[in-house]
C-alpha cells in the first residue's frame, strides 16, 4: 500500500509537471498542486482508457493509468480547471 502511494505521488509529479509545460500560460500552483493535478490526471487517463479501449473491465472505470494516460489526463484536468477557474475569478 505504501509503495502504491509513493508511486502515485511520483507519477503525479511527473505527469503534472509535463502537463504544465505542454499547456501554455501561467498556473498559480506549487508542487503539491502539481502532484494533485497529476494524480487526478492519472485517474482521468484511466477513465478515458476504460471508455475508449475497454481495457481492464474487471477493475472498473476509476483506475490509475500509465504515464502517457496520466499526462493526457492531466492536460485535460488542467484545461478544465482553467476554464472553471477563469469564469469564477474576477480579473482586474
Amino acid at each position: 500500500m505504501l509503495w502504491f502511494i509513493v508511486s502515485m505521488i511520483i507519477l503525479g509529479l511527473i505527469a503534472g509537471a509535463v502537463a504544465r509545460l505542454v499547456v501554455p500560460g501561467q498556473d498559480p500552483m506549487g508542487i503539491p498542486g502539481t502532484i494533485l493535478l497529476g494524480v487526478v490526471g492519472s485517474f482521468i487517463g484511466g477513465l478515458l482508457g476504460y471508455v475508449l479501449f475497454g481495457h481492464d473491465l474487471s477493475e472498473g472505470a476509476l483506475q490509475p493509468s500509465g504515464i502517457i494516460g496520466s499526462i493526457i489526463g492531466a492536460i485535460v484536468a488542467l484545461l478544465v480547471w482553467r476554464a472553471v477557474h477563469g469564469r469564477t475569478s474576477v480579473r482586474h
